[in-house]
């Protein structure tokens, strides 16, 4: 079911980024699986510092570790294979992995690691340096680690660096996104996908981009305009978006890749998996953040027709823009993030099947493997690899929030099992180069230790949460919702569809998907009779439950139902 504007984003606020207020912290659990939660979150900071202790040592300040050689590799910019003595002369690292990690640091409790790096790359970090790097990723990684960071040195709730921080990684942050502008100076206002930091776009430089390369980079410009008063940075990401959204089909889907100078499409087959997932997810979350109404609009109708033209059961495979028909029956690796996306917007039913899917994959192979044929139930003959992906653990981690269901603990336990039985060596986490014979590869991603290990661990302690209410970026990087950052709080975003229901421990919120409640029924409490919204209740497009299609009904209130449109036009329960 997909929630109605109305209740989607406080429902999602409520119920998924501040557990506080549905169940009991973990400290307060006292169930046969508090155990088990303090255990496995135990395996999983030992996990994270394994990787962590052994980047710092052997590959710290470049961008990765290489576990298996205990050397490292500057994988964001074309500088990559590059040994030390032929790296540029003003080429000083950007510390990717080290960036990646300073919300996961505050998460697990080391302040003190934290201030030592926050102070570090104070002093030592510049992005005046001659080299290519790829916009989307350093968007999602660098400025997104920096913001993060920033806001949680800058919160007096973290007691963090106390006096001794002056805003120097949001200073460098702005520096960052004024070298990312030139790169949307093109004729449709698509950026480039690459840009030399230091000379900005070079000559010669291809105009081929993804989706979510020029279509997710709202939430990071977004919120530097909002922290640095400057509304360059936002203006340009939002324009992008705009145009992007404007060449989709009359089916409301978009392709995979295009042009950004002619603004054509290049691959016109596409999902929800590489080249595209966070264009989904971005429309979501920056709607949760920002509060605009374009951003749900746009996101609503991108929602139905995935629903509409990918999903087949619990899979979901790529079809043409154009006609809607199917073209590759694949599960990818990177599709695990959409049952996460899923639990933001309601839709547990759906998301949990797809989960279990996923999973059942996992357990098959052991990891979770790039590429999966469904129509041959086979691995792809040459994407075999898992290289630490964290969309399941994701995944898994925003289903647990939602339905507190022990089973969510035990995948998480099994994710966690396998990455130390198969990926763990003796210099940090390996990628599995081949999941049919567990061969490994020479790389440990930074996105392992911002994402993988971040989320394992909120999964089994969400601390971290409690009576804070955050989006996570594409890359696991925490941003808190503000009322500040809204351009306008209506009335719809007042909780009409709440109660509240006491105990002499706590007072705390409760709604229709806290209790579980479907259809919509009054509750009798030691303070009267509560009315509490249903869980399920999609109200019709328009409010005289007039339509032209059944998309534009939603779903009754009484019996959960789907309403359809009938010959005469209007909403109701006629099927």
């Amino acid at each position: 079911m997909l929630l109605s504007r109305n209740y989607g984003t406080w429902l999602l606020l409520f119920l998924l980024i501040s557990p506080s207020f549905l169940a009991p912290s973990m400290s307060q659990l006292d169930s046969p699986w508090a155990a088990k939660k303090r255990h496995m979150r135990e395996k999983v900071r030992k996990m994270f510092y394994h990787a962590y202790e052994n980047y710092m040592k052997h590959a710290f300040p470049h961008d990765e570790l290489k576990p298996l050689t205990k050397s490292f590799t500057d994988s964001l910019s074309e500088l990559g294979n590059l040994k030390l003595e032929h790296l540029p002369q003003d080429y000083n690292g950007s510390a990717l992995t080290l960036i990646e990690s300073l919300s996961s640091l505050v998460i697990m409790g080391n302040n003190t690691e934290f201030e030592r790096a926050v102070i570090w790359l104070s002093e030592n970090l510049t992005f005046n340096t001659d080299a290519r790097i790829n916009l989307f990723e350093c968007n999602i990684r660098v400025l997104g680690g920096l913001i993060a960071a920033h806001i949680l040195a800058t919160d007096s709730t973290n007691r963090l660096i106390q006096g001794s921080y002056k805003n120097q990684l949001l200073n460098l942050a702005e520096d960052l996104g004024r070298r990312f502008l030139p790169a949307f100076d093109t004729p449709t206002g698509l950026p480039y996908a690459w840009i030399n930091l230091k000379y900005g776009v070079m000559e010669n430089e291809t105009t081929e981009t993804s989706t979510s390369g020029c279509g997710s980079l709202i939430l990071e410009m977004g919120a530097l305009s909002r922290l640095t008063g400057d509304p360059r940075f936002e203006s340009a990401a939002l324009r992008a978006l705009r145009k992007l959204w404007s060449m989709r089909s009359s089916l409301n889907l978009l392709g995979t890749t295009l042009d950004v100078t002619t603004g054509e499409w290049i691959e016109y087959s596409s999902g929800i998996g590489a080249g595209v997932d966070s264009f989904y997810e971005y429309l979501c979350k920056a709607y949760i953040l920002f509060g605009k109404e374009d951003y749900w609009r746009m996101f609503h109708s991108a929602y139905l027709s995935v629903q509409k033209y990918f999903r087949h059961g619990p899979w979901y495979h790529e079809a043409d823009m154009r006609t809607g028909k199917a073209t590759y029956w694949q599960l990818t690796s990177l599709q695990a993030f959409w049952p996460g996306l899923q639990v933001l917007v309601g839709d547990i039913g759906a998301a949990n099947s797809s989960h279990r899917e996923f999973v059942y994959v996992w357990e098959k192979f052991g990891v979770l493997p790039e590429r999966y044929l469904l129509d041959h139930q086979m691995l792809h003959p040459t994407e075999k690899y898992y290289p630490l992906r964290p969309e399941l653990a994701e995944s898994t981690f925003y289903l647990y929030q939602a339905t507190k269901d022990p089973w969510y603990i035990q995948v998480g336990e099994s994710i966690v099992n396998s990455l130390n039985s198969y990926t763990k060596v003796e210099g940090g986490f390996a990628s599995v180069r081949d999941v049919t014979t567990m061969q490994l590869e020479d790389h440990q991603h930074s996105f392992f230790l911002a994402e993988t290990c971040k989320y394992l661990y909120l999964l089994f302690d969400d601390t971290f949460l409690v009576d804070r209410n955050y989006i996570f970026t594409t890359e696991g990087h925490p941003l808190p919702v503000l009322s500040s950052w809204h351009e306008r709080l209506p009335e719809t975003y007042i909780l009409t569809n709440w109660t509240y229901a006491k105990s002499e421990q706590q007072k705390r919120r409760a709604s229709a998907m806290s209790l579980q409640v479907c259809p919509a029924i009054a509750v009798r409490s030691g303070y009267g009779v509560q009315k509490i919204e249903s869980a399920c209740h999609i109200p019709d497009s328009r409010g005289d439950h007039r339509c032209f299609t059944d998309e534009e009904c939603g779903v009754d209130s009484t019996t959960c139902r789907r309403r359809s449109c009938s010959m005469a036009g209007y909403c109701g329960l006629w099927v």
